[in-house]
């Protein structure tokens, strides 16, 4: 299967109860197929569910910013969302609707091939990391998993919603940066990351 196979199979998707609840249609995810770092999202709000694309309204123009902070541009990555329908009112997605979504987000993981996964928020890095842990602990830390590697941020639209917090998610953009220096090979297309093992002292960051 490719990746437009995929988007092609979910595009009148009615596995869940999101179906019937209002939204307009399946965002599934946009960007560099063969990108080799991918941001995760939470779920389409209302922009997202009118265009189709995720991170098109204002915290996808934060986003856009922050990238550029990175050095990072959209068509260098992919982007999508853990859910690919829009909550009514935007409102945190149910467990049942994580369940039934995340074997498609981990199918985009497996075709795209990433070494490096963004995840933007507490839905994205527990769904993930397949844990309940906070955002603000785990944030803008390496984690090293079999097939690549996670690295969680503040999802922008919480700085969009919590001004004191805009500083802080620039801070954590500047250690993406700082990770991707260390780990990356110059490209013109897109960066190519050489991302080595950890240490085993650095396998687990939750203890």
């Amino acid at each position: 299967m490719i990746l437009q196979d995929l988007a092609k199979s979910l595009q009148n998707c009615q596995r869940c109860k999101l179906a019937t609840l209002g939204r307009t249609q399946v965002v599934f995810g946009v960007g560099n197929p063969h990108a080799s770092i991918m941001f995760v999202g939470e779920a389409p709000g209302f922009n997202e569910d009118q265009k189709g694309e995720p991170f098109v309204g204002a915290a996808g123009k934060l986003l856009n910013d922050l990238l550029a902070s990175a050095n990072l541009s959209r068509d260098q990555i992919y982007i999508a969302n853990v859910i690919k329908c829009r909550p009514p009112n935007n409102r945190d997605p149910e467990p049942d609707e994580v369940e039934t979504c995340k074997p498609f987000l981990m199918q985009q993981i497996q075709l795209i091939k990433p070494k490096l996964v963004c995840t933007l928020g507490n839905w994205a890095t527990q769904t993930l990391l397949d844990r309940k842990v906070g955002i603000t602990k785990v944030k803008a830390q390496a984690f090293y998993m079999k097939d690549f590697v996670i690295f969680p941020l503040l999802h922008p639209a919480a700085a969009l919603h919590q001004g004191n917090l805009l500083d802080t998610l620039k801070e954590d953009f500047k250690k993406l940066k700082e990770f991707l220096d260390r780990h990356s090979q110059p490209a013109p297309a897109a960066p190519v990351l050489n991302i080595e093992p950890p240490q085993p002292a650095q396998m687990d960051l939750f203890s």
